[in-house]
Parts: structure tokens; C-alpha cells; sequence
């Protein structure tokens, strides 16, 4: 057997394992929401944003779906609707690039459910297939994929309602985003230190590094300036977003107990949707999961500032 084949064999036998996972009810000991909790996601009228909202709402809580197009979300709601009856399903439009969208989202969330309770920040781009790596687009992805996140982040904090089982913070992110990942990763050792350090990590950092690479996108001299050579523009949005996960996680666990919010982020791999040119290799379904659980899941320690990818945590 060649080593391409064992890969594929070892793919298989994970998701057949995920998808055992899937059919795995939460037990009544662990189930601590109700239809009563509100959970937000971003950018879910197609892919693996509206899986995820479909299984949220399947397990029982009212879930909002957002989209930047109105239609395109009403009619992601009407999908869940007949897919299933029952389902607690309601949209709103929102731009997570537009600080005006955002506000009135928020203003909405409060007047209609007083708050919320798990936020997924799934809403995000990418212009790059195959092996093209252009970086035409590159503030685009920046501005959606990481301070899209951040922006909406910070806006929901304040409205996430307070519980014994804490509030929740799941941010889609892909591997490609890791600092020490054996590949794809920054070459400048410093700042991959710093960025790794909790002690050093701080939003200007995180912001700094972006602004670094956007201004060499613009100057041309990205190329030379040490980035991930792999989806360039992807890949350091989601290493954005990986360091704000584990710092937003930092700040909010100072919290007390009963306002614990807890922030994690996951890669759902390399998926059959839209942003992969439908080329991936595993179904939505199975890609929704791990964000799905870290929604859900109870731990007897606090779950907080991790990253996971098959429900399995693994480093930044």
C-alpha cells in the first residue's frame, strides 16, 4: 500500500468515526440549554454555516442565521424549514465587515431575545483554488476573516447572558493558520514567539502583524516577507484569528463564575462547500461536528483558549 493510499485509508476511518460521534445523543445529565438559549451564527445561509445552525437547532435551541444577502439567508431558513419541522430557526442580515450592520444586529439580538448565549463566527472568504495562491484580494479576507470576527466578537460579549455553565465562542479556523505548524508557518522565529507566548500575546500584536503583511501586499514585497507560503492571505487571517482566540480567552476568564464566557476556535478540515470549489473530502455534516460540540459540551475543567479539529485538541 502507497503512503497516498494509507492517508486516504486513515481520512476514512476518521470520519467514519466522526460520523459515530454524530449519532451519539447528548444525555439529559449534560444537557444544560433549552429552546430558551439563543445561539448566533455568522455567514450560515450556505455550507458549513448552515450545517451548523441545522444541527444546533436539531438539538433543541433557536438558532439565528446571518448572511450579508437578505434572500440568500431567507431562503437558508426556509430550507431548514422543511427539511425539518420544529426547528427554531430565524435570520437577520448582517455584514460583518460593516460596523453599522453589526451594531444594528446587536440592537436587534437584545430587543428580540434580551441576549444571546453561543456565538460561531463562521462567517468568511477565500479567493484562492487549487494551487493558486494570489493575494489580489488579501485586505478583503483580512477584513472579514479575522477583523470580521474580532469586530462581531466584541459586539456580542455584552449580550451574552450570564450561566453556571458559562457562554460560548467558537470561531472557524483552519490548521493553515497554526504559528508552529511543521509547515505553512511564519519564518520569523521572534514573532512566532511572541504570538505563542500568552504573556506577550496582545491584540496590537495581532493587529501589527496583519497591517505588516497587508503593507506588503500593497508595496509587492509579500513574497520575501517570511508569510506562509500556502493560501497567503487565508492563512494569516486564520492565524489572526487563532491568536485572538486563545487572547480573548485570557481576558474573559477573569470573569466570575456565573459570567464565564468560554472561546475556542476549530479547523473543520477541508471541506465540500463552496469556498473549496466543492474539491474537499469530507461532507459538511461531518465538518459542522467539532463546532457543534464546542458549543454544547460540558467539561469538568473550563474548555477555554484551545484549538481543536475532530474534536481532538491540537496546537496553534
Amino acid at each position: 500500500m502507497t503512503n497516498k493510499e494509507k492517508a486516504r485509508e486513515r481520512r476514512e476511518k476518521r470520519m467514519q468515526e466522526i460520523s459515530l460521534l454524530r449519532t451519539i445523543p447528548y444525555s439529559d445529565h449534560h444537557r444544560w440549554w433549552s429552546s430558551e438559549n439563543v445561539a448566533v451564527v455568522t455567514g450560515s445561509n450556505r455550507g458549513i454555516g448552515l450545517e451548523i445552525a441545522r444541527q444546533l437547532a436539531g438539538h433543541g435551541l433557536t438558532v439565528v442565521l446571518t448572511a450579508r444577502n437578505v434572500d440568500a439567508g431567507l431562503e437558508a431558513v426556509k430550507s431548514l424549514r422543511r427539511q425539518e419541522e420544529g426547528l427554531k430557526v430565524d435570520f437577520h442580515q448582517l455584514d460583518v465587515t460593516d460596523s453599522s450592520s453589526i451594531r444594528e444586529f446587536g440592537c436587534w439580538i437584545k430587543q428580540t431575545f434580551g441576549g444571546l448565549d453561543i456565538l460561531v463566527n463562521n462567517a468568511g472568504v477565500n479567493y484562492n483554488l487549487g494551487s493558486d495562491n494570489s493575494v489580489e484580494f488579501a485586505e478583503t479576507v483580512i477584513s472579514t476573516n479575522y477583523q470580521g470576527t474580532k469586530n462581531v466578537t466584541k459586539a456580542m460579549i455584552p449580550l451574552m447572558r450570564p450561566s453556571p455553565h458559562g457562554a460560548r465562542i467558537v470561531n472557524v479556523s483552519s490548521r493553515l493558520g497554526r504559528v508552529n505548524g511543521r509547515r505553512n508557518r511564519l519564518a520569523n522565529v521572534e514573532l512566532r514567539d511572541q504570538l505563542s507566548n500568552p504573556d506577550l500575546l496582545t491584540e496590537e500584536l495581532i493587529d501589527r502583524t496583519v497591517s505588516k503583511f497587508i503593507n506588503q501586499v500593497k508595496d509587492g514585497s509579500w513574497e520575501s516577507g517570511g508569510w506562509p507560503q500556502t493560501f497567503t492571505d487565508y492563512s494569516m487571517s486564520k492565524l489572526a484569528v487563532n491568536a485572538y482566540t486563545r487572547l480573548m480567552a485570557k481576558e474573559l476568564s477573569r470573569r466570575g463564575e456565573e459570567e464565564k464566557i468560554y472561546v475556542n476556535s476549530f479547523c473543520p478540515g477541508w471541506v465540500k462547500t463552496a469556498m473549496t470549489g466543492y474539491a474537499g473530502n469530507m461532507p459538511p455534516e461531518n465538518a459542522a461536528d467539532t463546532g457543534v460540540w464546542l458549543s454544547l459540551v460540558l467539561s469538568e475543567e473550563a474548555l477555554t483558549g484551545k484549538f481543536f479539529a475532530e474534536r481532538r485538541e491540537i496546537n496553534f
